[in-house]
């Protein structure tokens, strides 16, 4: 990659119509032509390009590509993908016994000339590794902060051109891959928030880890996934949604975070604003939470993933490492829907730590109006006083003196809450504990977490459990 580093947009696009096999097509909404017009002015293009369309009139679109109630979506980008690389084999049925094909398609709002949006779209490639084997696709949601519509177009022109050569040069190296596909797009231009694997040459790919490598290398702040490991984009997903979340690191998961995810998830569905049907319990891993002596796991990580998934969890990554940064970036999503947050009460330490907000002018205040300020509710479940073997709650929770009028402020104004209905015999669980015990074989374990998490740690060998060894008799 180190000679890469110095390629020009250009020499990548020129690679490409040089390299004699891959040919295709693009399907460019919404933004100009930007990804196709690079090559073009690569020179040679005539070896790549089999065509280029914009369908920009809406009427036209649906002419080609059936009607659709939104324009810029993963649905729409799947069926331009499909009509296009199908388009493409049919009318070039002989060329492709020799040539690799691709179709690459976008379907992207950039800033309008009022800028009251913000630029986002869909970007995705169906290509061919092999000489006539079936396709691959790569689908990614991208973000685009650049203040200017041409530049918000340039940066696109760029990221095709990226992606297309990712694809076809990179693709047996995650790092290689992710590093490629974002050249030249610093975050400030563009972000990253969804990219997803899948076909033939890449089933041994689990896109999990490629939504943990985004978070991890500062492409997004936060991307998720649900319980069958399907990578979704955040925006998409939880848009005008009722969203509850709980944070923690479930190494492994045990009977209290159950226990705290069902009385919480009660108590706020008994909020007047809130539609039980649109409802989205989501469980957050920040990137702090994933490190473990230092590093991050990928196997840690998915055997965590793997748990939650097993329980039916939809889980976020993100490197939120403050409440309030965390609540406020899902308020914009949700648009104004009643939120709640289920937490311990022992984190409420770290909310009211004025020392927590040193970087921001306003201090705390600027970041309890900036999380807590949205229309969310906080649902804190007790503990047992490690000092005194005492229930704790948020009725005698320590926090200091003058900030208890702020606490009180939001308890009158139902911003904060105690979750009262609770299984008090497993307040004695520490995940650390259990996962001492797993590791050291002791069999006390079983008793602190749910059945099936038993069931999924020792079929899958999660957390470094081993099967207990079977002593053989000995023969005489």
């Amino acid at each position: 990659m180190t000679e890469e580093k110095r390629q020009t947009t250009e020499e990548k696009a020129l690679k490409i119509n040089l390299t004699r096999d891959i040919y295709g097509c693009f399907a460019e909404i919404g933004a100009g032509q930007e990804v196709a017009a690079n090559f073009f002015r690569a020179g040679g293009s005539s070896g790549t390009i089999a065509y280029s369309q914009s369908a920009y009139d809406m009427k036209v679109s649906d002419s080609m590509y059936g009607e659709a109630s939104r324009y810029v979506c993963e649905e729409r980008l799947l069926t331009m993908l499909e009509t296009e690389y199908e388009t493409m084999k049919f009318r070039l049925p002989e060329k492709n016994k020799d040539t690799r094909f691709f179709a690459f398609c976008n379907t992207v709002e950039s800033l309008n000339y009022h800028k009251t949006n913000q630029g986002q779209g869909w970007v995705g490639i169906r290509f061919q590794l092999s000489l006539d084997s079936k396709p691959n696709d790569i689908i990614l949601h991208v973000k685009m902060h650049d203040t200017s519509n041409k530049s918000q177009q340039d940066a696109l022109g760029i990221l095709g051109v990226n992606l297309i050569h990712a694809a076809y040069f990179h693709n047996d190296n995650l790092e290689d891959f992710l590093e490629d596909l974002v050249h030249r797009l610093p975050r400030e231009r563009m972000e990253i928030d969804m990219l997803r694997v899948s076909g033939p040459d890449f089933e041994k790919i689990d896109n999990r880890i490629i939504a943990l490598n985004l978070v991890k290398k500062g492409i997004t702040d936060a991307t998720m996934f649900d319980l069958c490991g399907n990578v979704l984009q955040p925006a998409t997903a939880l848009y005008k949604r009722n969203i509850l979340l709980m944070r923690g690191r479930f190494r492994p998961v045990t009977k209290v975070h159950i226990d705290m995810i069902e009385n919480g998830t009660t108590n706020f569905m008994k909020e007047e604003e809130v539609e039980p049907e649109n409802v989205s319990l989501i469980l957050e891993l920040t990137l702090k939470d994933l490190t473990a002596d230092g590093k991050i796991s990928d196997k840690d990580f998915v055997d965590r993933a793997e748990l939650l998934g097993t329980l039916g969890y939809t889980v976020m990554i993100s490197n939120y490492l403050k409440h309030y940064k965390m609540v406020d970036y899902l308020a914009n999503i949700a648009k104004g829907k009643k939120m709640g947050l289920i937490l311990g009460v022992y984190n409420l330490h770290t909310i009211f730590d004025e020392r927590f907000y040193d970087n921001l002018p306003g201090g705390l205040l600027e970041a309890f109006g900036k999380g807590f300020g949205h229309n969310v509710k906080l649902y804190v479940y007790p503990a047992i006083n490690v000092d005194t073997g005492e229930m704790y709650t948020l009725e005698n929770v320590k926090i200091p003196d003058h900030l208890k009028g702020l606490l009180t402020y939001m308890k009158d104004n139902n911003k904060i809450d105690s979750v009262k209905e609770f299984d008090q015999s497993q307040l004695h669980i520490m995940s650390d504990d259990v996962l001492s015990k797993i590791r050291n074989s002791a069999t006390m374990w079983e008793d602190d977490v749910p059945e099936v998490v038993v069931k999924a740690i020792k079929f899958y060998e999660l957390f470094g459990y081993s099967q207990p060894s079977v002593e053989l008799p000995i023969s005489i």
